[in-house]
């Protein structure tokens, strides 16, 4: 595109992304690029990363994907890449959008197949990393602690059984000794006239 014509919205590598931003921080908000690997990807593809998205041309656009497809091929080594020496293919390659979230499922899956301890805290929903679960990370799939009490005995009709009643009055009544105490401590306070004051 030349400078008179914008793109408010370009795709790249399957996103759309505004046009208004500067093309690395554009770039880093596609799924498995970071701002490093935007960064790298740019400089060696000889690109300003600070223009703005909106004013790249066609073929622009398409280099950028093609080197995010196949980065080892313009020049950026393997251990800058996201999937190295893959489990069942062997294969180092870079990831993005939907690819790499397939690849993160199915690393999951695997772990939980095996019974790793990974895979059997991911089967439990609780944390994988060795996080403190003491006070965080309650909500989720993990079944806490359930008391299980007694149930209250009903008498027919729903009444209170008389056993449980006179337990509550009890409660509900003191006993005529504290009445007694705090009659008498009612009398021996000294009561002021406010007139004599």
């Amino acid at each position: 595109m030349s400078a008179t014509e914008y793109g408010h919205i370009v795709r790249i590598a399957g996103k759309d992304i505004d046009g208004s931003k500067k093309l690395v921080v554009a770039l880093s908000k596609i799924k498995g690029i970071g701002f490093n690997f935007a960064q790298v990807l740019l400089n060696t593809l000889q690109i300003d990363p600070n223009l703005r998205v909106g004013f790249l041309s066609e073929n622009e656009v398409s280099i950028i994907e093609n080197g995010i497809k196949n980065p080892e091929n313009i020049g950026i080594p393997q251990w800058f890449l996201n999937r190295r020496k893959d489990v069942q293919s062997g294969v180092t390659s870079h990831n993005i959008t939907t690819d790499w979230d397939i690849v993160i499922y199915n690393d999951v899956e695997r772990e939980k197949g095996v019974m790793s301890w990974r895979g059997f805290r991911h089967m439990m929903g609780l944390k994988v990393r060795g996080q403190c679960t003491r006070t965080t990370g309650r909500k989720g799939g993990a079944v806490g602690v359930r008391k299980i009490g007694k149930a209250m005995p009903t008498a027919p009709g729903g009444a209170i059984p008389t056993t449980t009643a006179a337990a509550t009055t009890a409660k509900e009544t003191p006993s005529s000794g504290a009445k007694q105490e705090s009659t008498v401590k009612a009398e021996s306070k000294p009561t002021q006239d406010k007139s004599e004051k």
